[in-house]
């Protein structure tokens, strides 16, 4: 196990290219914060420029005992102040390269997950793949970006030998910045889907922006990409490391084949590998989330771990919170929580799985989609045609123009028009879920963040836990 790594004043003055203006070097810090609120005694504050300057905070984080903080111009810290101070030229930039020296030092391995939907439940099943033969670190919830990445690579300095980073994106350019942070000898890539596709107004244009997951590789660099996907394998031609891939196609290196559907206890298959086949259960919901946990065998068996093993975790997986997690509820109704985000082709694997239960009634509770932009009509009636083929006995719309019109279209192909309502507001729909959930039925829930779906579920499970 690869040893603690020291951070002094002085050693972070010279990882930041920073000087030391006021304090001891040999100060040392405990941990990192960008947010004075949340600061704990020891941790080195950050006075990150964004919205709010973080510099008018600096008082603050003294006065709650910060080993120290870094700032780019001169602050006035209270007179009692025991906190050390390094002056940068961008607090931003000192954060990045203060990870770039801890993940350097550290001798780990770096994987990074790229991907329109499931990089969070894939980071955790690559952990969780990993987790009884490595130590390893990943990004808590979804701290993966410019900010999020370098607080969760500082983390590699209690001696870990693993690293499992999602990277996030809404416009291009920022993964190729997070990819230059990380440096990951593994780079993973699910999919390409429509999510934020408002900021890039085509899909193509979204994988061009995701295959920025392919810069600065090398001969020794190992790229885990979905063999199903057109748009990844048009992409990675050139990639000059070696390729695993994952899939149900019969290119895959990592395959799932003879895929059995299993509702609401996931998914029963037979995984194809180089090391041999093995059955595989997966008890997350749907093929999506089977994919997920083909990518992170994919990632396992490369850093060595065994496949009996593997089969081994997978099958006792369970859901990150709120995507799709199953709640069984007290008085009968099952909920799948898959509140936490949305977009068209995840709504579309999530409706597939609840067609798929032996339910009396299945409800489906959708919350608007956002940042489609141009494209949201269009994309949220494609939808509506979805939810009409799942054979749902309710549909509860929430949110705008667009969410209304989802549910419209699936009247047009084919749901009774008394059996679809539309809220506002996810407020407003919890109000009057009660009217309209029974006990017996099997309720999906899924929706932007924005939209707030979780509220649906916490009311859920207040009238029915």
């Amino acid at each position: 196990m690869a040893a603690e790594i020291p951070l002094s004043a002085g050693t972070l003055a010279a990882a930041m290219n920073g000087r030391l203006v006021a304090g001891d070097s040999d100060h040392y810090v405990t941990g990192f914060s960008i947010d004075s609120r949340t600061l704990a005694a020891g941790d080195l504050f950050f006075a990150i420029v964004a919205e709010r300057d973080g510099h008018e905070y600096a008082g603050a984080a003294a006065r709650r005992r910060a080993a120290g903080v870094v700032v780019s111009r001169p602050v006035t810290l209270p007179a009692d102040a025991e906190s050390f101070v390094i002056e940068v030229a961008d607090t931003t930039r000192g954060l990045q390269d203060l990870a770039r020296y801890v993940r350097r030092e550290s001798g780990a391995t770096v994987v990074a997950i790229t991907g329109s939907a499931g990089k969070t439940t894939t980071k955790d099943v690559i952990a969780e793949l990993l987790g009884g033969a490595h130590r390893v670190v990943k990004n808590k919830g979804n701290l993966n970006n410019h900010l999020g990445l370098p607080l969760s690579l500082l983390e590699l300095r209690h001696g870990a030998d693993v690293a499992v980073m999602e990277l996030g994106m809404n416009h291009a350019g920022e993964i190729r910045l997070l990819v230059d942070v990380a440096t990951p000898e593994v780079r993973v890539w699910t999919n390409v889907g429509e999510a934020h596709i408002g900021h890039f107004g085509s899909a193509d244009r979204i994988a061009d922006a995701k295959a920025e997951i392919l810069d600065g590789a090398n001969e020794q660099t190992v790229l885990v990409a979905n063999a199903d996907d057109e748009r990844v394998m048009a992409r990675i031609g050139a990639f000059p490391g070696r390729r695993i891939k994952f899939g149900l196609s019969a290119g895959a290196d990592v395959r799932a084949i003879d895929v059995e559907d299993l509702g609401l206890d996931g998914t029963k298959s037979r995984l194809v590998t180089a090391a041999g086949e093995r059955e595989l259960h997966v008890p997350l919901l749907g093929r999506g989330h089977l994919m997920n946990v083909l990518a992170g065998a994919a990632v396992a068996l490369h850093l060595g771990v065994d496949l009996d093993r593997i089969v081994e975790t997978a099958s006792r997986l369970t859901p990150s919170s709120k995507r799709g997690a199953l709640l069984k509820l007290p008085k009968g109704v099952t909920v799948i929580d898959d509140s936490y985000n949305s977009s068209p082709s995840a709504l579309k694997l999530s409706l597939d799985v609840l067609s798929r239960t032996w339910a009396a009634r299945r409800v489906a509770v959708i919350g608007e989609m956002l940042e489609l932009g141009d494209l949201s009509l269009s994309l949220h009636q494609e939808c509506g045609r979805s939810a009409a083929a799942s054979r749902l006995a309710r549909l509860i719309t929430i949110g705008g123009s667009s969410a209304r019109a989802l549910g419209e279209a699936a009247v047009a192909a084919g749901l009774a028009a008394g059996t679809v309502r539309h809220f506002d507001n996810s407020t407003d729909a919890a109000a009057a879920i009660q009217g309209q959930i029974a006990p017996g039925d099997v309720v999906l829930v899924k929706g932007s963040r924005g939209t707030r779906t979780d509220v649906v579920v916490e009311q859920l499970m207040a009238v029915f836990g």
